[in-house]
């Protein structure tokens, strides 16, 4: 997992009369967009993403764990970029990656997943 700042900002408008905003386009093309909502103690197993998707938390705090064991907390705020389609299971049967919900409450997460084909060892393609 590699942290990736957005970095490519225009200022403009996204429809006038509103003002300007800074804006950097991530993504352009087909997408499905999904609330999920993670019950509360959700445990994701190893798997990997069904498609390239961005997930953005909205309500609580869930964690990816990474198959060469680095782990990430994220909650309001983050975004993550999943891409693990192409991972090859390890000698202890793990691929993808493992997730799941931090504290006692559920986890309400936005997911845009897009029509993007996966990659490897390309972290930061879309800044």
């Amino acid at each position: 997992m590699t942290r990736c700042p957005f970095h490519d900002y225009d200022l403009k408008t996204m429809s006038k009369p509103a003002g300007p905003q800074w804006q950097d386009h991530v993504h352009e093309g087909n997408a499905h967009i999904i609330s999920t909502v993670q019950p509360a103690h959700w445990d994701g197993s190893w798997h990997p993403d069904p498609k390239v998707q961005w997930i953005i938390p909205l309500k609580g705090s869930w964690y990816v764990t990474a198959m060469d064991g680095k782990k990430v907390v994220m909650g309001p705020g983050d975004v993550s970029l999943g891409e693990d389609q192409m991972s090859r299971r390890d000698a202890k049967g793990h691929i993808g990656h493992f997730a799941g919900n931090i504290g006692d409450g559920p986890v309400t997460l936005m997911v845009i997943q897009t029509d993007e084909q996966p990659t490897v060892d390309k972290p930061c393609r879309f800044h």
